[in-house]
């Protein structure tokens, strides 16, 4: 039994596989932002204004949000006034290690569930946003990983979340529990936790409503659902992600910000990576809403969900092979 969302046993050849799916998901992102960066650094010799308005321009063009660029851009002028910064290759640096410390400042590491106890992750988002389709794709995940995983259908308010669940239960295996549609999520989290406490099930994965338009009501659902999980394993919910469509750029962080305040969010499943120049967002929101990303989409396959790595993104955007550098 596995009881922590990243501690598997890697095969040989794994982190080769995580570096090429996740060069391919960035490359529009990097078309849009590390190339429009370089061909304003060129060759330059000197850190003037003029390019610090221009770097500026660019990180903002790629939604990494204008309060973030600004600070990476200080971060630049800094370090040409103190250490004489002028070429083109240092500057680069310079936003490389930026937008790593930022990625890896936000948030905290997923806890832990006792032995003995599933971990209980609830899956939040909008309707539309990919939340059903990533739930898939976590469940193949953790299954390829040798975990045992029960699916709970607790959006109840839409009978089509529903049967979309069950489409993904059968195409991974896994059994989904569900009551009616209208019936208490609560209700249904309290089936799906019991049955993997009686059977020694690894992970419970929950499927919530993405009704932000009715935010009390959202906000009371998932509160009773906590105690209600609480009452079966004390340390539950053990995440709570927010999964957020990456071509939705700065609307992702308004979502962000009222999905957290709504779920009490502890991470994000960023979709679509692959289908965006906007991933640039995925700093935006970690600088902003200080939550870490835990995964990302990186396209159409059922195996398309990759565990989310500061460097590894950063190395990707900038077209370096973090294996052969170290």
């Amino acid at each position: 039994m596995i009881q922590t969302l990243f501690g598997t046993p890697k095969k040989p050849g794994f982190f080769e596989r995580i570096q090429e799916k996740m060069s391919d998901a960035v490359q529009k992102t990097k078309d849009n932002l590390v190339n429009r960066v370089d061909e304003i650094l060129g060759n330059r010799t000197e850190v003037s204004p003029e390019l610090l308005r221009q770097l500026e321009a660019a990180l903002i063009g790629a939604d990494v949000g204008a309060r973030t660029a600004a600070e990476i851009v200080t971060k630049v002028r800094q370090r040409a006034e103190q250490d004489q910064t002028t070429g083109a290759g240092q500057v680069r640096q310079i936003i490389k290690d930026e937008l790593v410390r930022i990625l890896e400042a936000a948030g905290v590491p997923p806890q832990s569930a006792p032995a003995g106890d599933p971990f209980v992750l609830l899956m939040v988002g909008v309707n539309g946003a990919g939340k059903t389709t990533s739930i898939g794709k976590l469940t193949q995940r953790y299954k390829n990983e040798g975990n045992s995983v029960l699916l709970c259908a607790a959006d109840t308010f839409r009978a089509a979340a529903i049967e979309q669940l069950e489409v993904w239960g059968k195409r991974t295996g896994t059994e989904v529990i569900r009551q009616k549609q209208g019936a208490d999520p609560s209700a249904v989290l309290f089936d799906a936790i019991s049955a993997a406490k009686a059977r020694g099930i690894d992970f419970v994965i929950v499927d919530t409503a993405g009704r932000l338009h009715t935010k009390t009501n959202l906000m009371q659902e998932l509160s009773k659902m906590r105690r209600t999980a609480q009452r079966l394993v004390p340390s539950a919910p053990h995440e709570t992600l927010l999964v957020l469509d990456a071509t939705t750029g700065q609307n992702g962080l308004q979502q962000a910000r009222q999905f957290t305040e709504a779920a009490g969010v502890t991470g994000l499943v960023v979709s679509k990576l692959d289908g965006t120049a906007r991933g640039g967002i995925v700093v935006a929101i970690a600088r902003e809403m200080n939550l870490p990303v835990r995964y990302v989409g990186t396209g159409e396959k059922l195996d398309d969900m990759i565990p989310f790595d500061a460097r590894q993104f950063v190395d990707a955007l900038f077209g370096e092979d973090r294996a052969s550098a170290a």
